[in-house]
């Protein structure tokens, strides 16, 4: 945000979390747009909770910066691409992201807002992104393009809007190593939370853990330190929140009072003794 000051180190001395390994669904990227970022994704270790802060709430001017102030202290970091016509707004495209991942070691986490996700997915997974998220309502071969984005080195993520139920994409399961839960209507930060969405969001985790699989449940839209514990308690293992960390003075020190409160909701979630 203009006036705050951010160093190349972040705000915190807070060891990094990750433990060397590959992560889940990956192909072997060999592109050479992929290796600003591939050292950073292969951190990534299983764990219960992951934050992905969102540079939708950064300052566009200083995107390297606004990265560098959270990673130390991240797991990914939320790239919102919007085309102005599956959402009411314009943000950035591929071009942008192949410069962040020349600048940033934090493993981007790519979410397409964009009507024509079946075309343009797997280029951002050839480019680098370590996870790439299309819309439900926006694609017209879920499979096919779900594969695409593996077999280019990415992970895969569906996301769904708030209005749009889980239970019918329950058979993509195996093809997705995230769904995302969004819990404001895409299109522009600083939107408040909407509660409808947990009753799904445990849904959701219900059929996971009904499957068996690894998909990890992310949520965006106004998560913060009032909402994230809900969240957590509902189902959610991936938190991507803007405008509560890069609205703050000190950004890496909200995204460790975020994952603080999520880790301490995750502890004692019914989900989690099941």
């Amino acid at each position: 945000m203009p006036g705050r000051r951010l160093s190349a180190g972040g705000d915190s001395s807070r060891p990094r979390r990750a433990v060397l390994r590959t992560l889940p669904g990956e192909r072997g990227i060999t592109t050479d747009a992929t290796r600003a970022g591939a050292a950073a994704a292969s951190r990534l270790g299983t764990m219960a909770v992951q934050m992905a802060p969102s540079i939708l709430s950064a300052d566009f001017a200083r995107l390297a910066d606004e990265a560098a102030a959270v990673a130390e202290v991240a797991d990914w970091l939320h790239v919102d691409v919007m085309d102005n016509h599956f959402v009411p707004n314009l943000t950035i495209g591929l071009p942008v992201v192949e410069s962040l991942l020349k600048h940033t070691e934090l493993p981007l986490d790519c979410h397409l807002m964009i009507s024509e996700p079946d075309r343009w997915a797997a280029g951002y997974a050839e480019a680098g992104a370590r996870n790439v998220t299309v819309h439900a309502e926006a694609l017209r071969a879920p499979t096919r393009t779900l594969r695409l984005i593996r077999a280019a080195g990415a992970r895969a993520g569906l996301a769904v809007n708030p209005a749009t139920p889980v239970e019918p994409y329950e058979d993509l399961l195996p093809e997705l190593d995230m769904l995302l839960l969004m819990t404001i209507e895409p299109g522009f930060g600083g939107q408040p939370f909407l509660d409808i969405v947990l009753p799904k969001l445990r849904r959701a985790r219900a059929l996971v853990q009904r499957h068996g699989g690894s998909v990890w449940l992310q949520v965006d839209g106004g998560v913060g330190e009032d909402t994230i514990e809900r969240c957590a308690e509902a189902g959610a293992d991936v938190f991507v929140a803007g405008t509560a960390v890069y609205g703050a003075d000190k950004p890496a020190a909200a995204v460790e009072a975020l994952r603080r409160r999520a880790e301490r909701a995750t502890a004692h979630a019914r989900w989690q003794q099941q």
